[in-house]
């Protein structure tokens, strides 16, 4: 199987145990604030609309949900069963389901975004490429252009592969000490290699590089072009 979060059972299983954190590896605390800071560096205001791939429980989710107006978060995720936990636990613990239409969060596969409204603002996608093959990659980047605005930013983290590396060698990466792969999940990629899946679609890609991961993921960021 491509990765774990496709085995729909397991999640759901993980989840009814009370383990939806831990299903989307865990650092709860940590990681969540991580991506809420770094997307307020980077031009996040409150009246901004922002979409989140692979949204999980809202790990990020509660922070940006807090932080923008309401109705203003949006979030996509493979796994029907996490974003409910993020709704009926994490969002009801916070206190803050009334700030967020439950209609905000859907469950959708192959990144059809057709439910949601108007384009974004921003877009990130926390620890998702990490866990998707070239060609599930290339289909996000190919299904997005016309769900961000132009001149919007889709910010997307990797494990980075350096240069002269060969792909199909496993790579180690501190801190963290997580083990990725060329064909197997966790996957690892060159920037490159990201530049490469954009190519011929209306991005610019930037490298960003290292941003106080907890777990060495780096950051790309592709700008909609006009």
């Amino acid at each position: 199987m491509e990765n774990k979060y496709l085995d729909a059972d397991l999640v759901r299983e993980a989840v009814r145990s009370g383990r939806h954190r831990e299903m989307v590896g865990g650092a709860w605390g940590e990681i969540g604030r991580l991506q809420f800071e770094f997307m307020k560096r980077h031009g996040l205001r409150p009246w901004h609309t922002l979409l989140d791939l692979g949204c999980g429980c809202l790990r990020g989710g509660v922070h940006f949900v807090r932080y923008l107006e309401p109705a203003h978060y949006f979030g996509v995720d493979i796994n029907e069963s996490l974003v409910e936990a993020g709704y009926q636990i994490e969002l009801s613990d916070a206190g803050l389901q009334d700030r967020l239409p439950r209609e905000n969060l859907r469950c959708a596969r192959d990144f059809d975004f057709d439910a949601f409204p108007a384009p974004m603002d921003f877009v990130l996608a926390q620890s998702l490429f990490t866990h998707l093959t070239f060609n599930r990659i290339r289909q996000c980047l190919e299904r997005l252009p016309g769900h961000l605005k132009a001149g919007g930013t889709f910010f997307a983290t990797f494990f980075e592969l350096p240069e002269g590396t060969p792909s199909y060698l496993p790579a180690r990466h501190y801190p963290g000490d997580i083990v990725t792969h060329g064909a197997d999940d966790p996957y690892h990629y060159r920037f490159r290699d990201l530049q490469y899946a954009a190519s011929g679609l209306p991005w610019e890609v930037r490298y960003i590089g290292g941003w106080q991961h907890p777990r060495d993921q780096h950051m790309a960021a592709f700008e909609r072009l006009a």
